[in-house]
């Protein structure tokens, strides 16, 4: 790739090639983040976010959208083939038709062989961390084929690659147990965590590492969406008892997006009668969801039981210092390219709502970076990445803060300008001042004035030593995080 300057440049047709897909994929950010909204989360998470953008020819205008299987392509396509077309013309106007397909690089997903004595055909396509309907069948013993040590499962999603801050170490040592040589003390285990907080690749990771201490184990990992799809087909094919049989043999049962599994019945009444044939022989299940078991709305009662009566390990949104670790981790690909540690601090403090997204918007960067042969500065990064940023940027207010802390520690409003010294009032008072500096842009002399009228030093003491009480009081610290967390969510 030939590049002439920071700005004029000219690339090679590859080149060109690169920066067009850079281009659809700020496009499809923003379309995807307005779909979002409009249709929400459950239904945005489901149908929408597992749409990989294709190529777009330029002689008849036609964008190819992909999605992994047959059953999720059918789906978008009679109910939000419209929508996305409407999306895309006003979003890039040489794009006259939108085509939304299987990807034809991904091998049909295979159903569950009821009638055969494997799960055959050999190993599928790696599957991504956004597709949401993948199945996944690790065999020791597949008929004449020897040993499957990594079927559906992603290489890169191992615990080596599992960066650990406080936030997830839970989740990760949690993780790391289930799928150790000794038996586990609980089973079945629940990760519980936002969207791009990481429990798909620690399930992932206990599939690699399960399968490297016990060789001849098998292993059934799929989403609660692909459950349901292979359960109706048995159901249709009259093949109920094979399904039952084929499910029960495994070793290791992994089950993501478990909150897709909610209003099915009979698909619940199957899952908790495997669960419990499962338990009764010693196996290890792992479920996954973005949300706490009594949270799952429609879920029978018999089922909340089964998948609350393990462990439930609570992956919270990744803090800073997390983040920080999370970029540092990444830029070793990237090496010798040069980021500055302004860049990684800005992005760090900017993009906070999931890992996914801060770990994309890096290699959109330097993406564009590469491609253009400009310099990754902070300048570029504001410039390049304004969707994901526009999309992180909320704004606290003193208000917002005053309001939240006020309702943690049960104390009323008006405390936050009195003049009152008790301490169930001054130490709310002073959390709140922290928080006020640390999360909006106001100085101390403003922060002031919003507790009434106080002089900038009150603050200062009290930014000065709540960040004190955080480093002796585990108390203290857990308050604060525990309002960080409301706050920024």
């Amino acid at each position: 790739m030939a590049t002439k300057g920071k700005s004029g440049s000219k690339m090679g047709k590859d080149g060109m090639e690169d920066l067009e897909a850079v281009n659809l994929a700020a496009d499809w950010s923003d379309i995807s983040q307005g779909l979002r909204k409009d249709l929400g989360h459950q239904l945005h998470s489901q149908w929408i976010k597992p749409i990989q953008v294709g190529d777009f020819c330029k002689e008849t205008g036609t964008l190819n959208l992909f999605l992994p299987t047959e059953f999720s392509a059918n789906w978008v396509q009679d109910r939000f083939a419209d929508r996305l077309s409407l999306a895309w013309k006003i979003a890039k106007s040489d794009i006259r038709n939108v085509k939304i397909q299987v990807h034809p690089g991904r091998r049909k997903l295979p159903d569950i062989s009821l009638n055969g004595d494997g799960y055959g055909g050999g190993p599928m396509a790696a599957n991504d961390r956004n597709d949401s309907s993948m199945i996944a069948v690790a065999a020791g013993t597949i008929g004449e084929q020897g040993f499957t040590s990594s079927v559906g499962l992603d290489p890169s999603l191992t615990f080596a690659a599992f960066v650990t801050g406080e936030t997830n170490i839970l989740g990760c040592n949690a993780a790391q147990r289930m799928a150790a040589t000794e038996t586990p003390q609980f089973s079945p285990l629940y990760l519980k965590a936002a969207t791009g907080q990481g429990k798909t690749h620690l399930m992932h990771a206990i599939g690699h590492s399960y399968l490297a201490a016990h060789p001849r184990s098998r292993i059934f990992y799929c989403s609660a969406e692909r459950f349901m799809v292979e359960f109706v087909q048995a159901l249709k094919q009259n093949q109920m008892i094979e399904f039952k049989a084929r499910l029960r043999s495994f070793d290791l049962l992994l089950v993501d997006d478990i909150q897709f599994i909610i209003g099915k019945a009979s698909a619940q009444e199957e899952l908790l009668y495997t669960i419990d044939a499962l338990l009764a022989e010693g196996k290890r299940l792992v479920f996954a969801a973005d949300r706490a078991p009594q949270a799952l709305d429609g879920v029978e009662p018999r089922l909340l039981s089964r998948l609350s009566m393990g462990l439930v390990a609570d992956i919270a949104p990744a803090d800073i210092e997390l983040r920080r670790k999370i970029l540092e981790s990444k830029l070793t690909k990237f090496a010798p390219l040069e980021v500055p540690g302004d860049v990684i601090e800005f992005l760090a403090r900017t993009i906070t709502r999931n890992v996914r997204e801060l770990v994309g918007g890096l290699n959109k960067l330097i993406a564009y970076a590469q491609l253009t042969g400009q310099t990754v500065s902070l300048q570029l990064a504001e410039e390049q990445l304004t969707d994901i940023l526009s999309a992180n940027r909320r704004r606290i207010t003193i208000d917002e803060i005053q309001r939240t802390v006020c309702q943690f520690y049960r104390i009323d409003r008006s405390e936050m300008s009195s003049k009152r010294r008790a301490r169930a009032v001054v130490r709310p008072r002073q959390v709140a001042m922290y928080l006020s500096k640390v999360l909006t842009p106001r100085s101390y002399p403003e922060i002031g004035r919003k507790f009434g009228g106080r002089d900038h030093s009150t603050v200062i003491h009290a930014v000065r030593l709540i960040e004190d009480l955080r480093q002796r009081d585990a108390d203290m610290d857990g308050d604060v995080r525990s309002l960080l967390r409301q706050l920024e969510s």
